[in-house]
């Protein structure tokens, strides 16, 4: 029983707080946080640049939990092999840690590509001898790196040994296998291994064709390495940089400039370029042959573009123009590839400046690469330059322009974007519209929004973005505004759906309006009644429940799939 006679609950006097009092000077920002891929680079950066000796002091002082993942990306970053087998066996003795089958296999795969197989199998010898299970992966990389130094036989007893052991091969393990034979001439036993990977439902990925190709090559067949690319960028998968470096490296040792060419054409299409030892034997072939090496050039200005730019400042006469433009549009598609992103936004001024016409497609890529990179000023540059010199973007770089201005809060630059969309007839779709239209409402710009569902109503005049319309209004405070815009589509027969009145009950009991909630809230429960009553919504009213109303549309499509 309480003292005080257990009508009021005594109360506990309340402290005063000793935090100090500071000025604005006196704070101190917080400390930014350091990421894992951070404290990763810094490890493998004293590996590699200090001695053991100073290194090894350094690693007990850093404030990290050493863990197999730890262990094991620091492996991954190759540090030079005595200094990453030094560190794995200074890790193998730090207390509470033990190297599992992902550290002991990055290492041997450490020897492995550095020739050292008697260490590779020194290694697996420890780690059988320690009882760690070996994987797919630890077999895989045995195979491969035993078949590369030569030793057929212990590659195929590696292959071997992971079958008996219960290890299913995955699909680098037969690419691995496949390879093996091929560079030991047994195509008839690869082509075996590659049907058995078929029929045991794992599909060929670009590896598993760059290794079929690499093999036709070397046997002259190019039109079967033709044939095969197509078939294969036919199933979706399209070749990548490896396999086209291989097969301009093949092409140019058996003089096959004509494949070559349609070989570095889709490179040009694709924006991929040759490591620069290909690209010199490329070079070499087609001066033999006595070809231009235009195209070859081109695909990579990376190599080439500084000898071209001499060439063109040497030149007189109007082609000076026409050069100047070939020559930015090569210098883009380099510094795209390592992502020098300021010179390119330089590059797009002086364009612009000298009314220099760069296509459409560069300038796509200029703007999905920002957006990869989450950098809204070199995207939003592309996007200047196109509206000042009218050329037209894809849809997907319009939608990636979008994202970049809303996550800055560049909100006039959202209609400015909608704006080319609309004059390049490009269809935005009731579900983009609808969310940007709420999400400028969200964000405090209800005019925004009332122009942007405007700019587009003539086509997504519809419940989703007239439902999007009245929340923008009653969440920024003007509800008149968004009711005048329900009676509208009452007037119109525009369908109102469940997701409508939970907007304007959400919206209207923000602004201090409960009672008129209530009203809509009966509505919202008989339309909700009409629906179980019919088993289904349509689907324009199914999108705008599942924008507005999410909880209730995932009922709606659960007594669906129930009933079916």
């Amino acid at each position: 029983m309480p003292s005080n006679g257990g009508l009021l609950p005594k109360l506990r006097p309340r402290r005063r707080s000793k935090k100090p009092i500071t000025t604005v000077a006196d704070e101190t920002p917080p400390s930014p946080p350091v990421y894992m891929r951070t404290t990763i680079s810094s490890i493998s950066n004293l590996l590699r640049y200090s001695p053991w000796s100073s290194a090894q002091s350094q690693l007990h002082l850093l404030p990290i939990r050493w863990d197999s993942f730890t262990i094991n990306q620091v492996l991954k970053t190759h540090p030079p092999m005595e200094k990453a087998w030094l560190f794995f066996n200074w890790a193998s003795k730090l207390p509470s840690f033990k190297h599992d089958h992902f550290t002991y296999t990055t290492m041997l795969d450490i020897f492995g590509e550095a020739g050292r197989i008697q260490s590779m199998l020194r290694v697996f010898q420890v780690m059988e001898e320690k009882g760690i299970a070996a994987d797919a992966a630890t077999y895989t990389s045995l195979m491969h790196w035993m078949g590369k130094a030569g030793d057929f036989d212990g590659a195929v007893k590696a292959w071997e040994e992971m079958r008996s052991r219960g290890c299913r091969p995955t699909l680098v393990s037969y690419t691995a296998f496949i390879k093996v034979l091929f560079d030991h001439g047994r195509p008839r036993e690869a082509a075996r291994v590659y049907k058995e990977m078929l029929e045991v439902g794992l599909t060929p990925n670009c590896q598993t064709y760059t290794v079929l190709m690499e093999y036709l090559a070397g046997e002259g067949k190019f039109d079967a390495v033709l044939e095969v690319m197509n078939k294969m960028q036919e199933v979706g998968i399209h070749p990548d940089k490896a396999m086209c470096n291989i097969l301009v490296q093949k092409c140019s040792k058996a003089g096959e400039t004509s494949v070559m060419a349609q070989i570095l054409q889709f490179m040009k299409e694709n924006f991929i370029v040759l490591r620069r030892p290909v690209f010199l034997e490329a070079l070499e072939a087609l001066k033999i042959s006595g070809e231009s090496d235009h195209l070859l050039r081109e695909v990579n200005p990376h190599l080439s573009c500084e000898g071209m730019v001499e060439e063109i400042t040497d030149s007189e006469g109007t082609s000076t123009d026409i050069s100047s433009e070939k020559i930015d549009r090569r210098i883009i598609i380099n510094l795209l590839a390592i992502r020098n992103f300021v010179a390119i936004e330089h590059i797009l001024s002086e364009s612009l400046d000298r009314n220099l016409l760069l296509d459409s497609n560069i300038l796509s890529a200029v703007v999905h690469a920002n957006y990869a990179t989450h950098r809204s000023t070199g995207a939003l540059t592309a996007f200047e330059y196109c509206i000042k010199m009218r050329q037209i973007l894809d849809k997907s770089a319009y939608i990636s322009l979008l994202g970049l201005s809303i996550r800055s809060g560049l909100y006039q630059k959202v209609l400015e974007i909608v704006e080319e969309m609309v004059r390049a007839n490009i269809c935005l779709g009731t579900y983009l519209v609808s969310l940007l239209i709420y999400k400028l409402g969200c964000s405090g710009f209800p005019d925004f929004s009332e122009k942007l569902y405007y700019l587009c109503s003539t086509d997504q005049n519809t419940a989703a973005t007239c439902t999007a319309l009245i929340s923008a209004y009653l969440l920024a405070g003007e509800v008149e505004k968004g009711l005048d815009v329900y009676s509208r589509m009452r007037n119109e027969g525009i369908p109102v759906s469940v997701g409508t009145y939970a907007a304007l009950i959400v919206g209207l009991e923000k602004a201090g309006r409960p009672r008129d909630a209530v009203v809509y809230r009966k509505e919202k429960k008989r339309l909700e009644w009409c629906y179980h009553s019919r088993g289904t919504a349509s689907l324009e009213e199914s999108l705008c429940d599942c924008l507005f109303d999410g909880g209730y549309f995932l009922h709606i499509m659960v007594r669906q799939h129930s009933i079916v």
